[in-house]
């Protein structure tokens, strides 16, 4: 009997994935796909794309863009999906540029990725690798102690600000001196000249003009002369136009307006020249001006030589003097409580650390009884897996104790950290069952050919474990594995062609008779007689 995965009982409140729209992905034109609750798969012939699909939601989780990924003589890709009435799409250039949205509106990258990570969780190919670190085998242990790992991490970071704080105290009255007076030396040079952000370029442009007055009034003076001053002038011509018109302007409409117009094209000039005329008497060179500017930009210049390179580096240098100099004021004031202060908060942190490796113990044996359940169904029957805690000579970030997960899949043999033991096959499958045990958080899980390397008896235990958490999660599964796809509530066929001398991968949902044959396919590498009854029967037994 299949055992259930205990972090599976209750259904998410969030909805699952409801549709995948994408557009010029790899060798996807255009695919269209809507999804169902229970168990799909996805299948096909290797090379075809089945995990372009999974590439794709990856793209809605966040995961690094690849130009590569913009199909051949396109400019861009887009990946939407729609979890009940939400939706959340993401495109990327060629020019390498991502946008994200969330209902329409343009979010950052980490808000569509936080968003997407409460509502699917991918299980990669090759995630397995990922066991082999400590720092992600105490992090499956410690998502059972949520509450107190928070209140140790929170101490941890406390006592650990104290201790740079009493750190900086405790270095030589000299130094301390030379610094501070650096500081304030800093502070006070830009904020004597007071700079603010964008004022650099009016200032370059009022330079420009006090510093080409005269070329301004003479060049305002050529202007007039031309427009009235001058003995032929533009305006007293327009008048003589206008006064030409009145004759014809009595007996035609159009002459009447295009005269109308002259008039107004008069009265434009007019304003105009008048204008001129004030910039071609009113420039009169500023000397004061003239050096209070320039005094103003070789200010500002210094200081970005000392600070910048930009206005606005000075700026963020001036906020960061301030909040050091505010530290060190603040050091000098504490001085006198510190030492008790840091004192204290290492014993907060032994108490806090103590209680999180008394809930670590207390929940390790019963996670790993579930997780040997599963592995034991996998192929591996002898297995034993263990939460190991090995005390730590100072407090870490992460507690007082490192843990890490010992295994053997062979009677007989000691338990030995997983990263030396293990298998690739063992780890693959070690990873399944977490996978299924711990990795259903989310309404939709995906897993991308997480059964690599199983066959046999082993593969129908891994169908099973699938289609248990499939009975309250969403589960799309890319696999080769003909037990897996029999199991599947919905199954999916990707298939490549050559259209217009393209390669196009497709995707479609199977009927009952094409169902029969892919499974068939995916037994035999052919619909043979004796495949075709075999896979009749991997469908029957699913029932």
């Amino acid at each position: 009997m299949t055992r259930k995965a205990p972090r599976s009982d209750a259904p998410p409140a969030l909805p699952p994935l409801r549709a995948l729209e994408v557009r010029n992905l790899a060798t996807i034109r255009s695919l269209n796909l809507d999804f169902s609750a229970g168990l799909s798969v996805f299948t096909g012939e290797t090379g075809a794309g089945k995990s372009i699909i999974v590439d794709a939601l990856g793209l809605l989780l966040g995961s690094r863009s690849n130009t590569d990924l913009i199909r051949s003589g396109e400019d861009d890709l887009l990946v939407t999906g729609h979890w009940g009435e939400e939706i959340a799409s993401r495109r990327v250039t060629t020019q390498s540029r991502s946008t994200a949205r969330l209902d329409g509106e343009v979010v950052s990258l980490r808000e569509l990725q936080d968003w997407a990570q409460k509502r699917l969780t991918i299980h990669w190919q090759h995630s397995a690798v990922s066991l082999l670190t400590p720092a992600n085998q105490r992090a499956l242990l410690d998502r059972q102690v949520d509450a107190e790992h928070a209140t140790y991490a929170q101490a941890y970071r406390d006592w650990q600000d104290a201790r740079t704080r009493l750190d900086r105290l405790r270095a030589t009255e000299r130094e301390r001196a030379r610094q501070l007076d650096l500081l304030q030396f800093q502070s006070r040079e830009i904020s004597e000249l007071n700079p603010q952000l964008g004022e650099e370029e009016p200032l370059q442009a009022d330079l420009s003009r006090l510093a080409n007055l005269d070329t301004i009034a003479q060049s305002a003076a050529g202007a007039l002369h031309l427009l009235s001053d001058g003995d032929e002038n533009a305006l007293g011509y327009l008048n003589e136009a206008t006064r030409a018109l009145n004759a014809g302007a009595r007996f035609d409409d159009t002459t009447a307006q295009l005269q109308s117009e002259l008039r107004d094209a008069v009265a434009s000039i007019q304003a105009v020249v008048g204008e001129l005329r004030a910039v071609a008497e009113g420039q009169a060179p500023d000397p004061e001006e003239l050096a209070r500017v320039e005094t103003r930009l070789g200010a500002l210049g210094k200081l970005r030589a000392k600070y910048g390179p930009t206005l606005e580096d000075v700026l963020n240098f001036h906020a960061q003097v301030e909040t050091e100099l505010a530290e060190l004021t603040r050091d000098e004031q504490d001085a006198g409580t510190l030492d008790t202060e840091v004192d204290a908060l290492r014993e907060r942190v032994q108490a806090a650390g103590e209680k999180l490796d008394a809930a670590r113990r207390k929940r390790a044996a019963p996670l790993a009884e579930d997780l040997l359940g599963v592995i034991r169904q996998l192929g591996m029957p002898h297995a034993r897996l263990a939460f190991h805690l090995g005390a730590l000579a100072e407090p870490g970030p992460h507690g007082l104790s490192d843990v890490t997960l010992h295994f053997n899949a062979n009677p007989g043999e000691d338990l030995a950290p997983l990263a030396d033991v293990a298998s690739g096959g063992e780890l693959s499958r070690v990873m399944l069952a977490i996978s299924t045990v711990l990795g259903a958080d989310t309404p939709a899980v995906v897993f991308d050919e997480v059964d690599a390397g199983i066959g046999g008896s082993a593969a129908h235990a891994v169908a099973e474990q699938l289609r248990a958490l499939a009975r309250t999660r969403q589960v799309l599964v890319v696999t080769h594995l003909a037990q897996i796809a029999a199991r599947a509530d919905h199954h999916f066929k990707v298939e490549k062609s050559v259209e217009d001398g393209r390669t196009v991968s497709r995707v479609r949902l199977l009927s009952g008779d094409e169902r029969l044959e892919e499974i068939a396919r995916m037994l035999s590498g052919h619909a043979s007689g004796a495949a075709l009854e075999h896979a009749r029967e991997l469908l029957t037994s699913r029932t």
